[in-house]
């Protein structure tokens, strides 16, 4: 826990800084002197290497690593508005050979908001020969998720060895000027670090205010600002950052420091610091949706007088999610927005005339429609937990940064995000679920806390009929339902990509479940633009060889669509908490129809797995001529602390076993022999 605080207008303090989880993490903290390089680009280009570094073969506080980091330096600057940027330094020592692999670097980055320039590379060989990197930077795509684009530059140092430096520097170029953070942690072992920020000021029509907190540091220290307001640290023998399956957000864990602009000036006393937010935020919303006369004809054209309450507000709910939501479009360029000549909308009537909106206005504009057609409703600002956990005695209103609407309906609080695009009515999008948020009202507002949703609302289910060969392959018809959350990612996955694309995405889906080759041919046209609907993919499948000879027997594995359950939650220890997105099942019911004249000798006796917050059930059933196989798992947590995790892993140990047991067959006359 720290604070720390720099008004550009009136001095302040401001409460500790609270984390959701705990870090342990020694390093040692040094405040670096006025006189050092600064975000300015002062200390841009390669410093010097000492022969102390070029001799140095382990880290005594790092045994075994791969390769460590000697020096990293990271200056952001963002003094002039809409045009921040963030120097970047590093040098790595590789001390193994696996540790050669850091001669392959990516830099990855978002591409709606960032851009990764300026990149200057070289290695450094034991006996001091430099080798400056001449090749080509190629930029790669590393994944479309939640509905983000992440991109890397990526390039190779060549002739790198055991005992070899590399170095590299680049910067970031950040498209807006958002909150700064200082990420101590990294993959490797880190001896010095240093870091200086050269905030926003404000200007003539922009008046702010700077808080830091941090965490994961030593207590009583942290940075410090000179009398050129530009904010410095040094950081040594920082520990590599231990990366695990179904852990928290990574930079809630890490050593950080989080700088916050804000608007509003600090208190100290946080239910006055959100009484003022509350009351500040809600005037801005009532200006926007306070159109009472053009929302009550709009809603006149959505919905009938008797149509039942949630009726009225499933038919508002679609309505407005027809409505062109800007903020799931591809980025257009400066001359392109020119071209549009779109106008920026100042309140819903203008949203609803013009038919387009960002999310955030598209529901504001369901707030108005609801309230037209007389629900008691009323807008909220969440915490969206996809980087980092909230806590109102920080008081970041920074972190509220997703809106949603909450409907009162026969005593329950119903709560909705149609901006949030392919999100199905009466459910929000997975980081907006479980978390925080603070409703608003004229009086300040009141905290709420978002429901999660149960398991059943977001599943997966396989419906197969195969039939099995006399040489052990499996084909046939498999149809894939999605539903809930599950249909609403994978549709936002691929939003703007073709059929092609589309179509590979699914195959690609079902052939990673499978632990054998398979061939897998999408032969339906699945609907991608609904929210309500389930995505429904339907396939011609076949796997080789399933089935293999046990002497004069056959016998094939009880689970099929298992791959990424092999190695969950192998290892013995467990640093971080247990995390995942939202609840989910899947449901797997597959047929398989023998050849002739086989018989079922054995099947697993059924099992049942009940972990409370995990289940799973596995049923076989067998005839003369037929397998019916039935799986079942669901998963109903969000976060589980580490004292969980032996039971949960001993849980997905049964999970595992249970579904390598065997299925046993007698092969006909025919192919007894065989």
């Amino acid at each position: 826990m720290a604070r720390g605080v720099r008004c550009f207008a009136l001095p302040s303090s401001l409460a500790c800084r609270f984390s959701l989880f705990r870090v342990s993490l020694r390093i040692m903290v040094y405040i670096l002197p006025v006189s050092i390089s600064v975000a300015s680009g002062a200390s841009e280009g390669f410093q010097p290497v000492s022969a102390e570094e070029l001799k140095i073969t382990n880290e005594p506080l790092a045994p075994g690593a791969p390769a460590i980091i000697l020096y990293r330096e990271v200056n952001r600057d963002d003094s002039v508005r809409g045009d921040a940027h963030q120097y970047n330094y590093f040098r790595i020592k590789v001390l193994t050979e696996e540790g050669r692999k850091y001669a392959n670097v990516e830099l990855p980055f978002l591409k709606e908001v960032e851009d990764v320039v300026h990149i200057n590379a070289r290695s450094i060989k034991p006996d001091g020969t430099v080798i400056n990197f001449e090749g080509n930077v190629f930029e790669k795509p590393l994944a479309k998720a939640r509905g983000r684009e992440y991109l890397a530059k990526t390039f190779t140092l060549p002739a790198v060895e055991i005992g070899s430096i590399i170095e590299y520097f680049y910067t970031v170029d950040l498209k807006q000027t958002y909150d700064s953070h200082w990420i101590l942690s990294e993959d490797l072992f880190t001896k010095t670090a240093q870091f200086s920020l050269k905030p926003f000021t404000g200007n003539s029509y922009v008046h702010v205010y700077l808080r830091w907190t941090w965490q994961g540091l030593p207590p009583d220290t942290g940075p410090r600002e000179g009398p050129n307001h530009i904010i410095r640290m040094t950081a040594t023998n920082i520990p590599a950052f231990q990366r695990e399956d179904f852990m928290p957000p990574e930079n809630e864990l890490k050593a950080r420091v989080d700088f916050i602009y804000d608007l509003e000036p600090p208190e100290s006393d946080p239910g006055r610091y959100w009484q003022r937010i509350g009351k500040s935020w809600n005037g801005k919303l009532e200006n926007f949706v306070g159109r009472p006369k053009a929302m009550e004809q709009a809603v006149n054209e959505i919905v009938s007088l008797s149509d039942p309450p949630e009726v009225k507000l499933r038919k508002i709910y679609d309505r407005v999610q027809q409505i062109r939501n800007k903020s799931y479009e591809i980025m257009r360029t400066q001359q392109e927005e020119k071209r549009t000549n779109e106008k920026a909308d100042l309140n819903v009537e203008d949203v609803w005339k013009r038919g387009y909106g960002s999310g955030i206005q598209l529901t504001w504009l369901y707030l108005a429609l609801a309230r037209a057609a007389g629900f008691e409703a009323y807008g909220c600002w969440v915490s969206n937990r996809r980087q980092y956990s909230f806590n109102p005695k920080t008081m970041q209103s920074s972190k509220l940064n997703s809106n949603l609407v909450q409907v009162k309906l026969n005593g329950n609080d119903l709560y909705f995000d149609p901006g949030a695009e392919f999100t199905p009515f009466g459910m929000l999008t997975w980081s907006e679920t479980g978390v925080i948020g603070l409703r608003l009202d004229k009086n300040g507002g009141a905290w709420i806390e978002t429901p999660l949703p149960k398991s059943s609302e977001s599943r997966v289910q396989r419906k197969a009929d195969l039939k099995l060969s006399d040489i052990g392959d499996l084909q046939g018809k498999l149809a894939v339902t999605y539903t809930g959350l599950e249909a609403m990612y994978h549709r936002l996955d691929v939003r703007n990509a073709d059929d092609v694309a589309r179509k590979k995405f699914l195959e690609d889906r079902v052939t990673s479940l499978i632990p054998v080759p398979a061939e897998v041919e999408l032969t339906n046209r699945p609907d991608w633009t609904s929210s309500e609907t389930p995505l429904v993919a339907e396939f011609d499948l076949k796997i080789q060889g399933w089935a293999s000879n046990a002497g004069k027997r056959v016998t094939f594995t009880a689970g099929l669509f298992t791959n990424h359950e092999k190695h969950i939650f192998e290892h013995a220890d467990r640093l971080h908490p247990i995390y995942v997105e939202y609840p989910n099942e899947t449901v797997d019911d597959l047929t398989v129809e023998l050849p002739p004249g086989w018989q079922v000798v054995s099947v697993p006796a059924p099992r049942s797995q009940d972990g409370h917050v995990v289940s799973y059930d596995l049923k076989v059933d067998g005839d003369k001529s037929s397998l019916h196989l039935s799986r079942k798992l669901a998963i109903n947590f969000l976060l589980l602390d580490q004292k969980y995790y032996t039971a949960l892993r001993n849980f997905f140990e049964g999970v595992r076993t249970d579904d390598e047991q065997q299925i046993v067959l007698q092969p006909g006359t025919a192919s007894a022999g065989n």
